[in-house]
């Protein structure tokens, strides 16, 4: 989500020290592991998708792993607070609100 990911840079800023090989990096994000599957029904759940989805399984699901490591943030003290399913909701409705005003278009 946007939010923890602004709250994760300045926590960053103030806190982590990079080696100085300047190789090292952060990851943001849950530590969740997710598949397409998973966040397609999210989704449909956050926007009242009442269709059927579809899925090929002769197809591959990109890659087997979607999952960051986010350990070095973790060691830091930061931890990701919106959970999916709230963060797709908030902005499903900030966009359902957005198109009513006429500021975004399908």
């Amino acid at each position: 989500h946007a939010d923890d990911l602004g709250e994760a840079c300045v926590f960053a800023l103030e806190r982590w020290q990079p080696q100085p090989d300047g190789l090292q990096h952060l990851n943001v994000g849950t530590g969740v592991d997710l598949t397409i599957k998973q966040l397609a029904e999210a989704v449909a759940e956050a926007t009242g998708f009442q269709g059927e989805i579809l899925w090929d399984p002769t197809q591959p699901d990109g890659t087997p792993k979607k999952q960051l490591d986010v350990s070095r943030m973790a060691a830091l003290g930061w931890r990701a607070r919106i959970p999916l399913s709230e963060g797709l909701r908030s902005t499903v409705q900030l966009f359902r609100e957005q198109l009513n005003q006429q500021l975004v278009r399908l």
